[in-house]
C-alpha cells in the first residue's frame, strides 16, 4: 500500500518563554522530535512556517511569546505491510471488529513505528479490506488509545461503517468506560472533572488544562476500591469527550496521577510499571447496519491482577 495522505495538518502554538534566542530551525525540532532539523530548516524555506504572521529565515531567533504556525504538508507515505501479529479480537462482523489492544503497542504506523502495530494485524487478518477514510496509514483506524494503555478498540471494514462510527463519536454518544490504579485516595467516591485540554505550551509532548485554544474535555470518576495503606485507588472513567491525553491530564491535574504515567506521574515508579496503568475496559455503541446496541468490554490485562493482589493483601509480586 503506497499513497500519498491529502490533508496537510497545521498547528499555531506561543514560543515558551525559556526559548528566547533560539533559531528558528532548531527550536521546531525541539518541538517536534519525531523530526530532524533538515527536515525543519526545508520547511521554512518552502514557506511553510510563519512566525507572528511573517515567514523568517531558519536562522531567525524566537522569542517567548511568538506565535508559530506550522504547516506539515502530506508526505509519501512508506508502504503499510499486513503482519502476522495475533489479536485478541472481542467481537467481530462484516463491518467491523473491536479488539483488545494490548499493553506497548502502538494504534498505527508514525515515525519509528512503521511495523508492529495494530494496523498492521488488522491488515493482515482482514485481508487488507479495511475503511479508507483515514488513509493508507490509518486504515480502519476510527478512534486511538495510547500505546501503554490496553483495552477495547473499534476497527472498521468499510467507509459505512467508519462513518456511522466516526459521527457517535463526534456528538459523544459511544460510551468509554475506563479503569486505572491512580496516586492517592479520595475524600468523595465520585466526581467529573471539567476542563479544556490542548498541547502544553512548554513541553510539545504533553497535554495541558486550561491551555489557549483547548478544546472542551469532561471526565466521570468512580472509586472502585481504596488501598489507604499503600495510597493507592482503583478507580473507573467514564468519558464525554476523547481528548488526547484526557484521563491523564485530568487525573493528574486533581493530584492523583495514574500509576507508571512516564509524562504526568511521579518521577519515581515504585512498582515497576512499563506506561500508565490504565485500561478501556468498555464501549459501548450502536452498530453500523443493524442498529443496534452494542456494548463490548474487555478482560483485564494481566498486569492488574498482580496489582490487585499486591494492594489487596498486601503481597510484594515482581
Amino acid at each position: 500500500m503506497e499513497s500519498k495522505s491529502d490533508i496537510p495538518i497545521q498547528e499555531t502554538f506561543y514560543v515558551p518563554h525559556g526559548q528566547d534566542g533560539t533559531r528558528l530551525d532548531k527550536f521546531l525540532s525541539q518541538a517536534y522530535p519525531a523530526h530532524s532539523r533538515n527536515y525543519f530548516q526545508n520547511l521554512v524555506r518552502s514557506s511553510h512556517v510563519e512566525v507572528n504572521g511573517r515567514e523568517e529565515k531558519n536562522s531567525f531567533k524566537v522569542s517567548g511569546g511568538d506565535l508559530v504556525t506550522v504547516t506539515i504538508p502530506p508526505d509519501e507515505e512508506a508502504a503499510i505491510l499486513p503482519e502476522n501479529i495475533p489479536l485478541a479480537i472481542l467481537y467481530e462482523d462484516d463491518d467491523l471488529l473491536v479488539v483488545n489492544k494490548p499493553k506497548d503497542m502502538v494504534v498505527h504506523p508514525a515515525p519509528g513505528h512503521i511495523s508492529g502495530t495494530l494496523v498492521n494485524a488488522v491488515l493482515y487478518h482482514c485481508h487488507n479490506n479495511l475503511s479508507g477514510i483515514n488513509g493508507v496509514i490509518r486504515p480502519g483506524i476510527v478512534h486511538r488509545i495510547d500505546k501503554d494503555t490496553t483495552g477495547a478498540l473499534i476497527v472498521c471494514k468499510n467507509d459505512t461503517a467508519h462513518q456511522k462510527i466516526a459521527e457517535q463519536i463526534r456528538v459523544h454518544s459511544v460510551t468509554r468506560r475506563y479503569v486505572g490504579f491512580v496516586s492517592g485516595c479520595f475524600k468523595e467516591d465520585k466526581g467529573t472533572i471539567s476542563s479544556t485540554i490542548g498541547r502544553n505550551p512548554n513541553d510539545r509532548k504533553k497535554m495541558a488544562m486550561n491551555v489557549k485554544n483547548g478544546k472542551e474535555a469532561v471526565t466521570h470518576y468512580q472509586v472502585l476500591e481504596s488501598y489507604p495503606s499503600h495510597q493507592v485507588s482503583f478507580v473507573q472513567f467514564e468519558l464525554e469527550t476523547g481528548r488526547t491525553h484526557q484521563i491523564r491530564v485530568h487525573m493528574a491535574g486533581i493530584g492523583h496521577p495514574l500509576l507508571g504515567d512516564p509524562l504526568y506521574g511521579p518521577d519515581k515508579n515504585p512498582y515497576h510499571l512499563q506506561g500508565q496503568a490504565l485500561h478501556a475496559e468498555c464501549i459501548g455503541f450502536l452498530h453500523p447496519t443493524t442498529g443496534e446496541y452494542l456494548e463490548i468490554h474487555a478482560p483485564y490485562p494481566s498486569y492488574f491482577e498482580k496489582l490487585f493482589l499486591r494492594f489487596r493483601d498486601g503481597r510484594e509480586t515482581a
